[in-house]
């Protein structure tokens, strides 16, 4: 198979994972990186010095030569990025949200969905090791029939205001991904919902929600999310599981980001694995699309375009609905400013932000 040429566009925190999984993969070839950012550009040469780096996305675009671009943007870029490359017949792999708004999310949609390039989008649950093994655990029928679906993230992650405000609230630009996911394990569309937020530290949008209701097939979900977890806690932590349950058994995960614990308990078997984590699962995205791209069949493993988008509808309905009801401000906007100095000092934390 010939090396799939990649121009990445986008070159931040998740921009440098997506070259790291690239460049350890023997599939793909990194021929730009493209970013606006000088000192992203310089760390780029640094680091990549066989691919061209320059901050002009169209150099990446106009090249007949690059068979996949990489958008790694902030979702207020990607939308017109996107429509670029379907213009230039470019495969595409984007983040989430694929854009900036849910009508230019639906027109991106119908755009891969009409025509014979391979897109998908970095909805990095589907890939861990750790849902699938639930999920084919739950299909054995070792849990009975689903009934109850638990999802909790919670971690210091990024403040208010930190940079990601085109990817919208908390709970829309991390929570899409559990929103995801619990749709994922159910097979339907959601039927009913209630959601509760709070603005902490009296910021405009709810950073922590809580969202419960049904599926269309009867099974009830409960996610909460927020990057609310003891910002300024000497030492940091986060709480993050989910817990799967059904009529005759269980399946539930925790992690601490290194090791990731599933315990089955089911009517015949009862099992606890430990593996690696395994982070945003990018090598996997990797390389499941250099095989579809070679192929010229695209693998029913990658996220869809349309997926994305119904994850991201669903995530702002539910944040529609905790603004409906009440929404406590609790916090002051000194702790805030405190957390946002804090976090700009460390090194070593959730969810940091390139300093270049």
């Amino acid at each position: 198979m010939k090396k799939i040429r990649i121009g990445i566009i986008g070159f931040g925190r998740m921009g440098e994972k997506y070259l790291n999984a690239l460049m350890a993969n023997g599939k793909w070839d990194v021929a730009y990186i493209c970013d606006v950012s000088p000192g992203a550009r310089e760390y780029a040469h640094g680091i990549c010095p066989e691919a061209i780096v320059t901050d002009d996305s169209d150099q990446v675009m106009n090249d007949p030569s690059v068979d996949v671009v990489g958008l790694f943007t902030l979702a207020d870029s990607r939308y017109h990025l996107i429509r670029k490359a379907f213009e230039k017949g470019k495969h595409i792999m984007a983040e989430k949200p694929i854009a900036d708004t849910p009508e230019h999310e639906e027109e991106l949609v119908s755009l891969s969905e009409s025509g014979s390039l391979i897109t998908t989008v970095n909805l990095y649950l589907r890939n861990s090791w750790y849902h699938n093994r639930i999920r084919d655990f739950i299909r054995s029928g070792e849990i009975g029939d689903l009934a109850i679906i638990r999802i909790c993230h919670m971690t210091p992650g990024l403040a208010p205001g930190e940079g990601h405000e085109y990817e919208g609230p908390a709970f829309h630009d991390c929570g899409m991904h559990y929103v995801d996911i619990a749709r994922w394990y159910a097979g339907c569309d959601y039927r009913t919902w209630h959601a509760q937020g709070i603005r902490m530290w009296s910021y405009k949008d709810p950073w922590w929600l809580q969202c419960h209701g049904t599926f269309e097939n009867g099974v009830v979900f409960d996610i909460t999310q927020g990057f609310v977890y003891g910002q300024l806690a000497k030492d940091q932590i986060h709480n993050s599981y989910v817990d799967i349950i059904g009529t005759k058994g269980v399946a539930r995960m925790t992690h601490d980001f290194v090791t990731a614990v599933v315990d089955l308990h089911g009517v015949n078997v009862t099992e606890r694995i430990e593996k690696p984590f395994g982070g945003k699962n990018l090598d996997r995205l990797c390389d499941i699309f250099a095989d579809s791209v070679n192929s010229g069949r695209r693998s029913d493993s990658l996220p869809t375009f349309r997926e994305a988008t119904t994850a991201s509808e669903y995530a702002w309905k539910f944040l529609d609905d905790a603004r409906s009801h009440d929404l406590p401000a609790i916090g002051t906007e000194a702790e805030l400013e405190a957390i946002r100095e804090r976090r700009s000092r460390m090194t070593d934390g959730y969810g940091l932000l390139h300093k270049r």
